[in-house]
């Protein structure tokens, strides 16, 4: 598999003038991609997170801020953990990684950790790659902190830093996370771990294309390691997760999205996204990129604010949550709803309306105590029972 196709010169330039020609990119991380995975259908997300547009400072000056990302807090409480982590060259996270994922190899003992040191992330990526290849014939415990993965995302490519990668004395490479919410009797948050799941499966689709590139291609172990405090402590206890689930799904997502050159050649000219625009102008940018909001959103994207007031004044049923949306069919706004509802519009052999006449009648019968049979489907009363 070749590696990650870099945009051309046209194709830089027009994502910089896209973004502010004095405004510098910013990087797209694992966590950021798991969640425009989780949501293919939104132009707006694709674009922007391609263009390395910062979502946070853009939503700030549409008058939408977001309170997302992590407090200082926490920042110096995980980087606190993950340092006890790997203190010693990582001698207990090589510990945990063969007691919870390969208890019949050689015990660690003193694993090996190269310099991953390198100028700019493409450099990092090739020396990752390097040590990678070194490390799988070297018949030991070897742990990279910090190496630097490349992804293709929709025709660009993304610089992904996972917290570490393993690889163990049969060449086999494992990801590993950690995290700062505890793990109490053996257990954590299953929401915070499902996230750190679907972060991790980017990892993963990351490590596998740099494998195929190997020969012979070593594996890529889909069960992770999961790090996080033990109880409230700050010892480390660890999990094994398989993300074969949230890899098939994030690569079947991501396989989705339009390409960023596509997205781009759509928009009227002469648009730009720079925060520092007037609100009107940055007003109009933003809103010449279709977007797909959903209630998820508000838990996975800096603008989901803006776009939910947005979605909300158009009276797009999407607002209220995919599901529901599944099931109204062709009646994609409130207003649609409630005509038909009404029996003032849609068609009553379509099945999504006549449950919603239905609905109508029974919460009429309800309030006013009386049977309401008019319009009922079948001529019995509303609220008859079989």
């Amino acid at each position: 598999m070749p590696p990650p196709r870099t945009p051309g010169t046209a194709l830089r330039q027009q994502l910089a003038e896209l973004r502010g020609p004095d405004t510098a990119p910013k990087a797209l991380d694992a966590r950021a991609l798991a969640a425009l995975a989780a949501n293919p259908g939104c132009d707006r997300r694709a674009l922007l997170d391609g263009v390395g547009v910062d979502k946070a400072k853009l939503a700030g000056a549409l008058g939408a801020p977001s309170a997302f990302g992590m407090s200082q807090f926490a920042f110096m409480r995980g980087n606190a953990f993950e340092a006890r982590v790997k203190a010693d060259g990582g001698a207990e996270l090589l510990r945990l990684v063969h007691e919870r994922l390969d208890p019949r190899a050689e015990p660690p003992g003193s694993g090996t950790a190269p310099d991953l040191s390198a100028i700019g992330p493409e450099g990092r990526t090739a020396r990752t790659e390097l040590a990678l290849r070194e490390a799988t014939g070297a018949g030991v415990w070897t742990l990279l902190d910090h190496p630097m993965l490349a992804l293709d995302v929709a025709g660009s490519p993304a610089f992904l830093e996972p917290d570490a990668v393993v690889v163990h004395p049969d060449g086999g490479w494992t990801v590993v996370e950690i995290k700062s919410f505890p793990m109490l009797d053996g257990s954590a948050d299953p929401a915070k771990v499902g996230a750190a799941a679907r972060q991790s499966a980017v990892y993963v689709l990351a490590l596998e294309e740099v494998a195929a590139r190997l020969d012979p291609a070593p594996e890529v172990h889909h069960r992770i390691l999961l790090v996080c405090p033990k109880d409230f402590s700050n010892l480390p206890a660890a999990s094994a997760v398989d993300v074969r689930k949230q890899r098939a799904v994030t690569r079947r997502q991501l396989a989705r999205l339009t390409r960023v050159e596509d997205i781009a050649a759509a928009l009227p000219e002469g648009i730009c996204f720079s925060p520092d625009l007037p609100a009107d102008e940055l007003m109009t940018a933003v809103e010449s990129v279709p977007a797909t909001y959903a209630p998820e959103c508000l838990s996975a994207c800096e603008l989901a604010f803006h776009c939910r007031a947005r979605s909300r004044e158009r009276g797009a049923v999407t607002s209220l949550g995919r599901s529901l949306r599944a099931e109204l069919g062709s009646l994609t706004t409130v207003p649609d709803v409630l005509a038909a509802a009404r029996g003032t519009a849609g068609d009553p052999a379509d099945p999504a309306v006549a449950a919603l006449r239905r609905a109508a009648l029974l919460r009429t019968e309800a309030l006013r105590g009386t049977p309401a049979t008019a319009g009922a489907p079948d001529g019995r009363e509303a609220g008859a029972c079989r």
